[in-house]
């Protein structure tokens, strides 16, 4: 059986009500991993997994039924952070040498969500 091995982190952006946004990451869960709002209220997120964000149920656990969330998160997010902030996560990670790796990123700006990933090749010009 082959493990993902994965590495997430993220740019600290500050956000507009920590408490808001502490009550908002503990309504999710990240997998193992780790998140802070630190109290001049930068967020940051980073740890030895993929950045995929489930609900969590009451008893803390994730809602694998209810699927990936990532981007409900992310859109939520993006209602708390101050203006002219932007929260980049990037992920990159791969199973053995099997194709394709693993490589993510979302920003979180202006209201905005964006993502990208490795699918889309451009042509390069001389």
């Amino acid at each position: 059986m082959a493990t993902l091995q994965a590495a997430t982190t993220s740019t600290g952006a500050i956000v507009s009500d920590r408490q808001a946004v502490r009550e908002l990451c503990e309504s999710y869960c990240f997998g193992t991993l780790d998140w802070e709002v630190t109290e001049d209220g930068e967020l940051t997120i980073w740890g030895y997994d993929d950045f995929e964000v489930y609900e969590a149920r009451e008893n803390g656990l994730p809602d694998y039924e209810g699927g990936i969330v990532t981007h409900e998160f992310l859109r939520e997010l993006a209602d708390h952070l101050e203006a002219d902030e932007e929260f980049d996560i990037q992920t990159a990670g791969f199973t053995k040498c099997r194709f394709p790796v693993l490589a993510k990123r979302y920003v979180v700006r202006d209201g905005e969500v964006l993502y990208a990933d490795l699918s889309s090749p451009d042509l390069i010009d001389e």
